[in-house]
């Protein structure tokens, strides 16, 4: 394809290079910020001309989803000083880790020191707020710099614009300037800390976060395999680096928390993987994986079915999925992960409805994805055919 042959900021941030890669350093630039919410927003740099600079534009997948915004009237804000493009921040802590981390390499390619990093937010109505955990991650990859966040469009002295190396699409992977400057720079203080063998779990997040069924009987399956059971939103991101570094073995259900972990994790670490929902996230999830760390991650899809909430009627990150234990140990036991030929119960129908009970899928917020229906129903069919062949 064309797109495939270009690399330039028109199209989508490739890991191969292009302007990904690329850093532009503009004087007297304009941060324009988004002033309404939504997916795709106008908002960016403008360099001193008026002129976009696609250079700072957030892509997702095959579209940008900041886009050349209105120059303002007036720019009433200035700001001396030398800083570094670091784009939207995000709230959401994996689309932080993935999109608002994705300009950080810039800063083991500069040719002179910047005053700080410069964020615009997401969400306009959160204002210039800074959470810790988005300080405590910067900051691990260079500490004591500055960041700031433009709510109102600002002049700047001097704007250094590093192109998108990470985030979600092709460029999950990561470009090799991106993998180079975390592998150099982040979390090189922390010290391997914690047990040999976890399992990152997402049974305390509550029913906003989805999750999975009958992951608290997979957690008590795995303590019995020697697994601690690690709860990562219950400690900060120096606890939990220190735990990623030092675990020998990680089994964890997809989400967030592994993009943490791939920026500290090592080939000689395997990790296993237990998909919660079908879903594409999952793909840029593993590939985030496989680069950063040099070794693919086993990938268990053992749903037995899925939850999704009555409003949408899609897997999206709302979604449960409900496990099949007895699949995941025999995955686990031919990799190494437990003891082979673990026969693991799945759920009971009376563990189930308690468990739907216990979460408050049993009302018509959510119902059973109807492709995970009809397959049941196919299987059934298949094998009262092969029972009436048989006889």
């Amino acid at each position: 394809m064309a797109e495939e042959q270009s690399f330039g900021p028109d199209v989508q941030p490739w890991p191969e290079g292009g302007w990904s890669e690329e850093i532009v350093t503009l004087s007297g630039a304009t941060v324009v910020p988004p002033i309404e919410s939504g997916f795709v927003q106008e908002g960016g740099v403008l360099d001193a001309e008026g002129a976009y600079c696609p250079h700072g534009a957030l892509w997702r997948r095959y579209r940008p989803i900041t886009t050349e915004p209105k120059p303002p009237a007036k720019v009433v804000e200035t700001l001396e000083g030398r800083w570094l493009w670091g784009g939207v921040l995000w709230v959401h802590f994996g689309h932080f880790l993935v999109e608002s981390t994705s300009r950080l390499w810039g800063l083991e390619y500069l040719d002179k020191p910047v005053d700080g990093i410069l964020f615009m937010p997401k969400r306009p109505k959160v204002g210039d707020t800074v959470h810790g955990f988005q300080s405590d991650f910067i900051h691990m990859m260079s500490p004591d710099l500055p960041i700031r966040v433009l709510t109102d469009p600002t002049q700047v002295e001097e704007l250094v614009v590093p192109g998108q190396g990470f985030g979600l699409g092709k460029i999950a992977s990561g470009t090799g300037k991106f993998r180079d400057a975390a592998h150099k720079a982040f979390a090189k203080d922390i010290k391997p800390e914690g047990p040999e063998k976890i399992y990152i779990s997402r049974s305390k997040l509550g029913l906003g976060k989805g999750g999975l069924l009958g992951e608290e009987h997979l957690e008590d399956l795995l303590r019995a395999e020697g697994y601690e059971i690690f709860h990562p939103q219950n400690h900060d991101l120096r606890t939990q680096v220190a735990h990623y570094k030092a675990a020998k073995k990680v089994i964890a259900a997809d989400g967030s928390a592994l993009h943490l972990y791939a920026m500290v994790g090592t080939p000689d670490q395997p990790v296993a993987m237990i998909l919660r929902r079908t879903s594409g996230a999952n793909t840029h999830l593993s590939n985030n994986i496989a680069s950063f760390c040099g070794r693919e991650p086993l990938i268990i899809n053992a749903l037995r079915t899925e939850w999704l909430k009555a409003n949408t009627g899609k897997s999206d990150r709302h979604s449960f999925g409900e496990l099949d234990h007895a699949m995941i140990g025999q995955a686990l036991g031919a990799d190494g992960f437990v003891r082979e030929g673990l026969n693991w119960p799945v759920l009971t129908d009376d563990q189930r409805k308690k468990i739907l009970t216990d979460k408050g899928l049993d009302t018509d917020k959510f119902v059973e994805s109807p492709e995970f229906v009809r397959k049941r129903k196919r299987a059934a069919r298949q094998a009262k055919r092969a029972l009436k062949a048989a006889e």
